[in-house]
């Protein structure tokens, strides 16, 4: 079975054109299907023009009683799908249900994770600008294979999930998840069509966001089995500087006589000594918790 997992919040306008589309796609491709949909807390009013829809036993609606994120809509859409093949949607009529048939032929001849590749992109100058540092940050940093990570039409098997840990805005860094762990990747080209209704909820807060979750993803998908590699690069640093410090402080007092006791650059050198020490202990704890766990599996 193939679920079909669509947040959503206030698309009044774009589901009740969306689900009848989506379900001639599905019914084309011959798989038995289920549609869940994740409503993140909308406040349009909706339910009127929805209803209509959900009289399909195929297509079901989940509520969160607030805006929770998408991250969460989707957390809670898997929990309650029972697919072996799950599929991510987004409702702003900007995928197109007709390109399913790419994602699952892919599927069928071997890959685990399949993502979308939004081929001539109908979003504003700010997402294009975005998504392009984000790719050549992955790509540069992380040896990421994917064209356009943030794509939100994405196919993979279940299974994938009893080897990833999803949560929050790691949602978007799925593909990745999968690939360092080893499954079978791919892309497909897809559509991306103009959005006719509502409003994008891309803005200036989820552009910093987004760096901060690229900068977390850094650290889980490079350093989450070596910590002291990156601990213990930066507290090298600060002792580092911390040392060569103290080693002039040492010089100018032993051979130029002069008092330490009034100048500030010994307690910054101390200062930069301890951090250094502290963050190296940061990463041994850290390689520690890595070990305690590897040995309990």
């Amino acid at each position: 079975m193939i679920s079909i997992i669509i947040p959503f919040y206030n698309e009044k306008e774009n589901i009740p054109i969306l689900i009848p589309e989506l379900s001639k796609a599905l019914e084309f491709l011959g798989q038995p299907f289920e549609i869940v949909l994740v409503d993140d807390g909308s406040t349009d009013n909706y339910m009127n023009v929805v209803a209509p829809i959900l009289t399909d036993p195929r297509v079901k609606l989940e509520v969160l009683n607030r805006q929770m994120g998408k991250g969460k809509a989707l957390e809670v859409g898997i929990e309650k799908s029972h697919g072996d093949i799950i599929t991510f949607m987004d409702a702003d009529l900007q995928d197109d249900p007709g390109d399913l048939s790419l994602f699952l032929e892919k599927i069928n001849n071997g890959y685990h994770f399949v993502n979308g590749h939004r081929f001539d992109r109908q979003d504003n100058l700010l997402i294009k600008v975005y998504s392009k540092t984000a790719r050549w940050f992955l790509r540069k940093f992380l040896n990421s294979p994917f064209t356009d990570i943030n794509c939100g039409f994405k196919m993979f098997r279940r299974e994938i999930l009893d080897n990833v840990v999803l949560y929050g805005n790691t949602f978007r860094f799925l593909p990745l998840a999968a690939f360092y762990e080893g499954f079978r990747v791919g892309e497909v080209v897809v559509h991306n069509k103009p959005r006719i209704h509502g409003k994008s909820k891309f803005g200036i807060s989820k552009l910093f966001i987004g760096v901060i979750d690229m900068s977390s993803a850094f650290f889980l998908y490079k350093f989450s089995e070596k910590p002291l590699h990156f601990f213990g690069s930066i507290g090298a640093v600060f002792f580092g500087i911390g040392g060569i410090m103290l080693a002039w402080l040492t010089y100018d007092r032993i051979f130029m006589g002069a008092l330490l006791y009034k100048r500030p650059a010994l307690s910054y050198a101390t200062l930069f000594v301890i951090l250094g020490i502290q963050i190296i202990m940061t990463g041994i704890l850290g390689e520690l918790v890595v070990y305690l766990k590897r040995k309990k599996v």
